[in-house]
């Protein structure tokens, strides 16, 4: 039996992917939907980025903050390097 989502659900499901850089097998184990529907939803997002302005700042927006999120753990780890030369 298929089951329905709500589109808030599916746009969280995408934004756990492609904000916080979460993989299909990880939110799949966490939320129990299956890959196929992550991928849809995806797609659907990434359309409705060429059309719709709204959803395509948010997109930009939501790769921004991965980016940047990355980018700080890296500074982090190079600042506990550092810190451990020092010493």
């Amino acid at each position: 039996m298929s089951q329905n989502y709500i589109p808030e659900f599916k746009k969280n499901i995408v934004r756990l992917h492609l904000e916080e850089g979460r993989t299909y097998k990880g939110i799949t184990a966490e939320y129990g939907v299956s890959k196929a529907s992550i991928t849809k939803w995806y797609s659907e997002f990434s359309k409705e980025c060429q059309t719709d302005p709204q959803a395509k700042e948010d997109y930009e927006s939501m790769k921004e903050n991965l980016w940047l999120k990355r980018e700080n753990e890296e500074l982090r780890k190079e600042i506990a390097f550092l810190n451990k030369e020092m010493l």
